[in-house]
């Protein structure tokens, strides 16, 4: 299932080349109705649409190179712009100074603002709009008075400014979709990172100090076993009681590990999804429900969050408890694989988990395209 940066740099990239494909069209049939009319020699009319092809089918190519990063200019963005420019001469232009056929060398220059810095793209813009205006004034069979030359510069200086900033927005949303998705990403591996990185410290605060003292009282005891044995074996019995007392505070803190609180598991998964971009919905009934109810719910719930927010592109999750029952929905199942998936560690840990407590557990596709994650615990 494709993830949902992908899904839209794939949107965002087909509604420009759909947009490519149409402007092509409309060039090329324009091109043809005017060979029909006569007032354009068939062989400059092939010309044309051999350069509109060569034009057209390169932007797709090096709009899908810059749409990452900003890169080098390729010698291909020369090859582009080589064919744009050349459109210019070999296409007739009306008399009222319509500027139509011009637009593909405004066109390139928003491509090259891809691999351009600003100044640059500046210069190139401002150059491009100069020959371009002047050149319309020129072509004109109409016998112009340069008086109106600074409203087709205005028009051609609009034009060229819609199309690069188009251009640049464009790409500057998919870096937006692309880095919230790595953030996000981020902040589950650092909670992760932090739970981790907590339990190591108290395991150390915890065994750290006995383990030494064993250690000491084990290497006292074998040194005293063929010199007095009544105090080795005393040393040994002290060994016994602070290994005994370590591994009931290991217990005790596995067990503390295991108790988590229903209400603040719900609060933290809405906060994840909210942050994510994700409405969440609770509905609960929590009166009726024992400790250890409570706690597997609580399990539960952060286990689906998780799931949710790693493995789903969802925009919405509802979340319902009531009676024991736990039924969290989310949309973010995408197309359904040919094959069940495989449940991974998190969710067989809980379903093991749920099953020995007497609960039972299922997190499966809907037919109504969204993915269910059921958990019943005994109230």
């Amino acid at each position: 299932m494709a993830t949902r940066p992908e899904t839209a740099k794939k949107l965002l990239l087909y509604w420009m080349d759909a947009s490519m494909a149409l402007m092509f069209l409309m060039y090329a049939s324009w091109g043809v109705l005017m060979a029909v009319r006569g007032e354009m020699p068939p062989l400059r009319t092939a010309l044309v649409i051999l350069l509109l092809t060569g034009f057209f089918v390169t932007f797709p190519v090096l709009m899908r190179r810059a749409f990452e990063h900003r890169p080098k200019p390729p010698p291909l963005l020369l090859v582009s712009g080589a064919c744009a420019a050349a459109l210019v001469p070999l296409l007739p232009h009306s008399s009222d100074l319509t500027t139509t056929w011009v637009d593909a060398s405004l066109l390139w220059v928003a491509l090259a603002a891809l691999y351009l810095r600003p100044w640059p793209t500046a210069l190139l813009a401002v150059t491009v709009v100069l020959i371009l205006s002047s050149y319309v004034i020129l072509s004109s069979y109409v016998a112009v008075s340069w008086q109106v030359w600074p409203g087709v510069l205005a028009v051609e200086a609009f034009n060229c400014t819609i199309m690069v900033l188009g251009m640049l927005v464009w790409r500057w949303l998919w870096w937006v979709i692309r880095d919230a998705h790595k953030s996000r990403e981020a902040r589950a591996r650092l909670a992760v990172a932090e739970e981790r990185l907590r339990f190591a410290r108290d395991l150390h605060d915890l065994l750290g100090r006995s383990l030494s003292v064993i250690t000491l009282k084990s290497e006292l005891a074998a040194k005293l076993a063929t010199k007095d044995a009544g105090r080795a074996a005393a040393e040994m019995a002290m060994v016994r009681r602070l290994a005994g007392r370590s591994l009931f505070e290991v217990q005790q803190a596995v067990h503390d590990y295991r108790t988590l609180d229903l209400e603040e598991e719900l609060a933290g998964v809405r906060t994840a999804l909210e942050a994510a971009g994700a409405s969440c919905v609770i509905e609960t009934r929590l009166d009726d429900l024992s400790p250890d109810a409570r706690t597997l719910l609580a399990w539960a719930v952060r286990e689906g969050g998780t799931n949710v927010l790693k493995h789903s592109a969802a925009t919405r999750c509802a979340i319902r408890i009531d009676g024991g029952v736990l039924e969290m929905v989310n949309d973010g199942v995408g197309e359904r694989p040919a094959t069940p998936p495989t449940p991974g560690n998190g969710l067989r840990g809980l379903s093991e988990r749920l099953v020995t407590a007497g609960g039972s557990f299922s997190a499966e596709p809907t037919p109504d395209g969204e993915f269910l994650l059921r958990a019943a615990v005994p109230a």
